[in-house]
Protein backbone atom coordinates (compact mmCIF):
# COMPACT_ATOMS: atom_id res chain seq x y z
CA UNK A 1 0.00 0.00 0.00
CA UNK A 2 1.03 3.43 -0.87
CA UNK A 3 -0.21 6.57 1.29
CA UNK A 4 0.25 9.81 -0.07
CA UNK A 5 -0.87 12.60 2.69
CA UNK A 6 -1.04 15.93 1.47
CA UNK A 7 -1.30 19.13 4.00
CA UNK A 8 -4.06 21.17 2.68
CA UNK A 9 -3.04 25.00 0.06
CA UNK A 10 -2.80 27.97 1.71
CA UNK A 11 -5.78 29.47 3.43
CA UNK A 12 -7.21 33.04 4.08
CA UNK A 13 -6.31 31.96 8.24
CA UNK A 14 -3.11 30.92 7.02
CA UNK A 15 -1.52 34.31 6.12
CA UNK A 16 -3.69 35.89 9.21
CA UNK A 17 -1.95 33.19 11.46
CA UNK A 18 -5.66 32.42 13.21
CA UNK A 19 -6.81 29.35 14.55
CA UNK A 20 -9.76 27.11 12.98
CA UNK A 21 -11.40 23.98 13.60
CA UNK A 22 -15.04 24.80 12.89
CA UNK A 23 -15.66 23.57 9.28
CA UNK A 24 -18.65 25.71 9.28
CA UNK A 25 -16.60 28.93 9.26
CA UNK A 26 -15.43 29.94 5.94
CA UNK A 27 -11.89 29.38 5.45
CA UNK A 28 -10.90 29.05 1.49
CA UNK A 29 -8.11 28.11 -0.48
CA UNK A 30 -6.28 31.50 -1.65
CA UNK A 31 -4.85 32.20 -4.96
CA UNK A 32 -1.32 30.89 -3.66
CA UNK A 33 -3.27 28.03 -1.99
CA UNK A 34 -5.14 26.47 -5.47
CA UNK A 35 -1.27 27.14 -7.63
CA UNK A 36 -0.34 24.59 -4.50
CA UNK A 37 -2.93 22.01 -4.69
CA UNK A 38 -3.15 21.78 -8.52
CA UNK A 39 1.01 21.18 -8.18
CA UNK A 40 0.07 18.48 -6.41
CA UNK A 41 -2.72 17.56 -8.67
CA UNK A 42 0.22 17.07 -11.66
CA UNK A 43 2.87 15.49 -8.95
CA UNK A 44 -0.24 12.92 -8.45
CA UNK A 45 -1.46 12.65 -11.56
CA UNK A 46 -0.10 9.76 -12.91
CA UNK A 47 -1.01 7.61 -9.78
CA UNK A 48 -3.60 5.35 -10.01
CA UNK A 49 -5.54 6.77 -6.59
CA UNK A 50 -8.11 4.47 -5.23
CA UNK A 51 -9.85 6.33 -2.65
CA UNK A 52 -9.39 10.11 -1.22
CA UNK A 53 -9.69 10.83 2.25
CA UNK A 54 -10.37 14.20 3.69
CA UNK A 55 -11.23 16.09 6.88
CA UNK A 56 -14.67 17.65 7.49
CA UNK A 57 -12.96 21.20 6.87
CA UNK A 58 -13.64 23.17 3.71
CA UNK A 59 -10.18 24.00 3.09
CA UNK A 60 -9.32 20.12 2.86
CA UNK A 61 -12.07 19.46 0.26
CA UNK A 62 -11.35 22.62 -1.75
CA UNK A 63 -8.04 21.33 -2.41
CA UNK A 64 -8.98 17.80 -2.70
CA UNK A 65 -11.27 18.63 -5.52
CA UNK A 66 -8.53 19.94 -7.53
CA UNK A 67 -6.17 17.12 -7.36
CA UNK A 68 -9.03 14.81 -8.47
CA UNK A 69 -9.63 16.38 -11.32
CA UNK A 70 -7.42 13.49 -12.69
CA UNK A 71 -8.90 10.91 -10.86
CA UNK A 72 -12.64 11.35 -10.45
CA UNK A 73 -13.54 9.17 -7.17
CA UNK A 74 -15.66 10.03 -4.23
CA UNK A 75 -14.03 12.47 -1.49
CA UNK A 76 -14.78 10.53 2.28
CA UNK A 77 -15.01 13.10 5.48
CA UNK A 78 -13.19 11.28 8.25
CA UNK A 79 -13.78 13.46 10.97
CA UNK A 80 -10.61 11.70 12.50
CA UNK A 81 -8.23 13.67 10.73
CA UNK A 82 -10.12 16.79 11.37
CA UNK A 83 -7.39 19.98 12.44
CA UNK A 84 -6.74 19.62 16.07
CA UNK A 85 -9.46 21.22 18.15
CA UNK A 86 -7.78 24.49 20.10
CA UNK A 87 -10.59 26.29 21.86
CA UNK A 88 -8.99 29.21 19.82
CA UNK A 89 -11.43 29.05 16.80
CA UNK A 90 -11.19 32.42 14.89
CA UNK A 91 -8.33 33.65 17.35
CA UNK A 92 -4.67 34.25 16.69
CA UNK A 93 -2.05 31.25 16.75
CA UNK A 94 0.03 32.99 19.04
CA UNK A 95 -2.89 33.33 21.74
CA UNK A 96 -3.37 29.66 21.58
CA UNK A 97 0.26 28.80 21.62
CA UNK A 98 0.60 31.34 24.89
CA UNK A 99 -2.15 29.31 26.61
CA UNK A 100 -0.51 25.67 25.88
CA UNK A 101 3.25 26.76 26.57
CA UNK A 102 3.55 25.68 30.30
CA UNK A 103 2.54 22.33 29.04
CA UNK A 104 2.21 22.03 25.27
CA UNK A 105 1.49 18.17 24.93
CA UNK A 106 -1.22 17.73 27.95
CA UNK A 107 -3.10 21.33 28.30
CA UNK A 108 -6.81 21.25 26.97
CA UNK A 109 -7.90 25.08 26.63
CA UNK A 110 -11.21 26.79 25.93
CA UNK A 111 -12.79 23.28 25.44
CA UNK A 112 -9.88 22.04 22.84
CA UNK A 113 -7.95 19.08 23.06
CA UNK A 114 -4.42 18.84 23.53
CA UNK A 115 -2.28 18.12 20.95
CA UNK A 116 -2.01 13.94 22.77
CA UNK A 117 -5.86 13.90 22.90
CA UNK A 118 -5.40 14.59 18.86
CA UNK A 119 -2.80 12.42 18.85
CA UNK A 120 -4.54 9.47 20.46
CA UNK A 121 -7.72 10.45 17.51
CA UNK A 122 -5.41 10.48 14.43
CA UNK A 123 -3.28 7.26 15.45
CA UNK A 124 -6.81 5.66 15.53
CA UNK A 125 -7.51 6.79 11.72
CA UNK A 126 -4.02 5.25 10.99
CA UNK A 127 -4.56 1.97 12.38
CA UNK A 128 -8.17 1.58 10.85
CA UNK A 129 -6.44 2.79 7.27
CA UNK A 130 -3.63 0.41 7.32
CA UNK A 131 -6.64 -2.38 7.72
CA UNK A 132 -8.23 -1.06 4.03
CA UNK A 133 -7.88 -2.80 0.60
CA UNK A 134 -7.13 -0.48 -1.67
CA UNK A 135 -3.27 0.04 -2.87
CA UNK A 136 -3.14 3.71 -3.48
CA UNK A 137 -4.55 5.91 -0.90
CA UNK A 138 -4.90 9.89 -0.42
CA UNK A 139 -5.29 11.94 2.33
CA UNK A 140 -6.07 15.61 2.64
CA UNK A 141 -5.70 16.65 5.98
CA UNK A 142 -3.76 19.60 8.29
CA UNK A 143 -0.29 20.17 9.61
CA UNK A 144 -1.23 19.07 13.27
CA UNK A 145 -2.54 16.14 11.69
CA UNK A 146 0.87 15.54 9.39
CA UNK A 147 3.02 15.88 12.24
CA UNK A 148 1.38 12.55 14.10
CA UNK A 149 1.51 10.91 10.94
CA UNK A 150 5.04 11.62 10.68
CA UNK A 151 5.78 10.67 14.03
CA UNK A 152 3.55 7.31 13.57
CA UNK A 153 5.57 6.25 10.25
CA UNK A 154 8.74 7.76 11.79
CA UNK A 155 8.34 6.05 15.45
CA UNK A 156 9.25 9.43 17.08
CA UNK A 157 8.99 10.90 20.26
CA UNK A 158 6.19 13.66 21.15
CA UNK A 159 8.54 15.72 21.68
CA UNK A 160 10.71 15.01 18.40
CA UNK A 161 7.08 15.68 16.20
CA UNK A 162 5.27 18.93 18.36
CA UNK A 163 7.76 21.31 16.02
CA UNK A 164 8.27 20.18 12.88
CA UNK A 165 6.63 22.42 9.82
CA UNK A 166 4.92 20.77 7.13
CA UNK A 167 4.01 23.36 4.02
CA UNK A 168 1.28 23.94 2.64
CA UNK A 169 0.82 21.60 -0.28
CA UNK A 170 3.71 19.20 1.08
CA UNK A 171 3.20 15.54 0.19
CA UNK A 172 4.45 13.22 2.66
CA UNK A 173 4.56 9.68 0.86
CA UNK A 174 4.89 6.54 2.87
CA UNK A 175 4.93 2.32 1.79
Amino acid sequence: MTYYFVRHGQTNFNIRELCNDDPRREVNLTETGIEQAETVAEELRMVSLERILVSPLPRTRETARIINRYHNLRLEICSEIADLRSGFDGKPVKDYQSAIAADRLHLRINGGESLLDHKQRVTGFLHWMRQLQEKQILIVAHEETMRVVLGYFRGLRDDEMIDMHIGNGEILRFE
